[in-house]
């Protein structure tokens, strides 16, 4: 390896002192050159990994759009681990838009990197079940140890020759877009597994959130257990220390969430603090 590229230090914590990326850190522990570059699209880039003369550069989680200069630097140019079977899910999001849309099986694609998003050729795909009640912060943590092994296992083979590419079917493609504020908003008329899958889909962050008595509730665990009871959709219902909020088929049970200003706490929780009571409204 001959050197790393990653984001500049950002200000972070309660004192937003600067704090170095984790890649930043690890790269200097093993003595790698790094830089940091503020933009990417100066020259400055290009020309910093052409002076290394690399056989081709590996993204992962950049967050930044590469122009051509960048793009045809290495040798090889530049290929990518993305989160999905592609050409499902391009985009900036595909773990929390894979959960979000019910899926069961996601993983890995190494491909090479063009001008479009997410729409070079790919050389593998490896695929991952995805758990019936797993988050996405879950899934990030397997999908990452998955990408790893993809790069013990095909970078090389790609490097030799060894590992063809494949042409996306572009038809077939789906777009993962940024997450937005209002795709957080929770339409309780939508169905309980809806629901519970956008709720997945969004924790830890940045969370699915509504509305209790003008205040905003980030909805953190939601589960499917059968209710005691029917509920109109946004309508709280209490028993035994749970609670659970109407949707449009049946009541999801509320697990964990956050109000407004305070910590996260459980259902039981807010149930005994009297923050959820039965016959509230939400959203």
């Amino acid at each position: 390896m001959l050197g790393v590229v990653t984001q500049p230090d950002r200000p972070a914590g309660r004192g937003l002192h600067l704090q170095a990326p984790a890649v930043k850190t690890a790269a200097l522990e093993l003595g790698l050159d790094v830089y940091q570059p503020l933009k990417v699209r100066t020259g400055e880039l290009a020309t910093w990994v052409r002076e290394r003369q690399p056989d081709l550069a590996l993204v992962i989680a950049y967050g930044r759009i590469l122009p051509r200069d960048v793009l045809e630097a290495p040798r090889l140019g530049c290929l990518n681990l993305h989160a999905s079977l592609l050409p499902r899910y391009r985009g900036a999001a595909p773990i929390q838009w894979a959960l979000i849309q019910g899926e069961t099986e996601t993983g890995i694609s190494l491909m090479q990197m063009d001008e479009g998003l997410d729409t070079g050729p790919v050389f593998s795909k490896h695929s991952l079940p995805i758990g019936l009640a797993e988050t996405a912060g879950e899934l990030a943590e397997r999908l990452g140890v998955l990408a790893a092994d993809v790069v013990r296992s095909d970078l090389a083979a790609v490097a030799e020759g060894q590992l063809a590419s494949e042409a996306q079917h572009h038809d077939l493609s789906t777009h993962a877009p940024p997450i937005e504020r209002e795709h957080c908003k929770i339409d309780w008329t939508r169905s309980a597994r809806e629901l519970h899958d956008l709720v997945r889909g969004l924790s830890p962050r940045p969370s699915a959130w509504t509305t209790v008595q003008g205040k905003q509730l980030r909805v953190t665990r939601v589960g499917l257990e059968p209710a005691p009871f029917r509920l109109e959709p946004g309508v709280v219902g209490v028993d035994a220390g749970r609670a659970w909020i109407g949707a449009k088929d049946r009541p999801v049970e509320l697990l964990s969430a956050q109000l407004e200003g305070k910590r996260e706490l459980s259902a039981r929780d807010l149930v005994n603090g009297r923050a959820l009571t039965a016959g509230l409204v939400l959203g």
